[in-house]
């Protein structure tokens, strides 16, 4: 209990940064709250706080953000997931294996740290800052890390939201080709729904479904993730590999909320409370990691992350297209 309460002013200041960026992020969706935390934490990182909070922020950067995995599960309907068929996982098939071969590939051109290319080829892939969120303690990110690959996610995001409608109409895509293509090709939930719903209606309502049975990847792809990550530090360090150690239970307990959601009925707006409680914990996260961010360091040392994150953004958008043309005869 003694420790707990040592931990509160940080937890505490976390939160407070959290609220604006939770308010401002619902007014301009596109933008996004966890950006927006990550952003206010990193400004405030100029202040030389007291060591009192520094426990409490680490605490929240590392397992609160844990925690909020869990009650993402309460946002995911797993008859969702059987409806939009074959189709969508074929095309997730490929789409994700080219986003990660492309971050693993072309970072290590660019001469990348490996959490920094890992955490952009998963956040590209699966669904931006929050499979960056699950990922990141998996692999021992530093905030560093992830707050250069949130940052790059975030850029991409913003630019789909804007061009993926255009584009769609310039292809002339039926609403079904571009409910597909946003669902798979743009990252993050908010400019999915932004650009699904500028090209009509029914392409919004099918790029949700799929941009949410994208995010269930986080389940397989943390778990490899925590199994190449123990593995790879067994080789540097003499130690029995135990599998309880490593294990992502936080992700478990992503799969149990999703379950419960789909199968248990739950009372009114009870699973929209836990989701978005855990989405509001997040930004809190973000905002801890921005507070142990140095701005001047992330903005000199930025241009790699950005290529990366372009390259695979371009690769996973031709991928889903390429995959619809070719394989499925959209």
């Amino acid at each position: 209990m003694k420790t707990f309460v040592n931990k509160l002013p940080g937890i505490a200041l976390a939160a407070a940064i959290a609220v604006p960026a939770w308010l401002i992020g619902k007014t301009i969706p596109v933008v996004g709250s966890p950006v927006l935390g990550i952003l206010f934490g990193m400004i405030l990182a100029f202040w030389k706080r007291p060591q009192i909070f520094d426990s409490g922020i680490s605490y929240t950067s590392k397992k609160l953000l844990q925690y909020s995995i869990i009650l993402l599960g309460f946002d995911m309907n797993l008859f969702n997931v059987f409806k939009t068929g074959k189709q969508t996982l074929i095309l997730m098939a490929f789409t994700l294996t080219a986003a990660f071969l492309t971050a693993y590939f072309v970072g290590k051109l660019l001469k990348l740290d490996g959490n920094t290319k890992t955490l952009i080829g998963v956040g590209s892939s699966i669904c931006g800052g929050s499979a960056i969120a699950a990922t990141a303690p998996v692999i021992h990110a530093s905030d560093e890390e992830v707050a250069h690959s949130i940052s790059t996610i975030f850029l991409f995001n913003v630019i789909a939201a804007f061009l993926f409608p255009f584009l769609g109409h310039v292809l002339g895509m039926s609403d079904q080709s571009f409910g597909l293509w946003a669902g798979t090709a743009i990252n993050d939930t908010s400019s999915v729904v932004a650009a699904g719903y500028t090209f009509s209606n029914a392409a919004g309502n099918l790029a949700v479904i799929v941009k949410l049975t994208r995010t269930l990847m986080i389940v397989p792809v943390t778990l490899v993730l925590a199994i190449y990550t123990s593995r790879k530090e067994k080789g540097k360090q003499a130690g029995s590999y135990n599998i309880a150690k490593i294990f992502p239970w936080f992700v478990l307990g992503f799969v149990a909320a999703s379950v419960i959601n789909t199968f248990i009925p739950l009372p009114a707006g009870m699973s929209t409370f836990l989701s978005q409680a855990g989405k509001f914990v997040i930004v809190m996260a973000m905002a801890a990691i921005g507070l142990n961010t140095n701005l001047v360091k992330l903005i000199k040392n930025g241009g790699k992350p950005i290529l990366l994150g372009a390259i695979c953004w371009v690769v996973l958008a031709l991928t889903s297209l390429a995959v619809q043309h070719l394989i499925l005869h959209i």
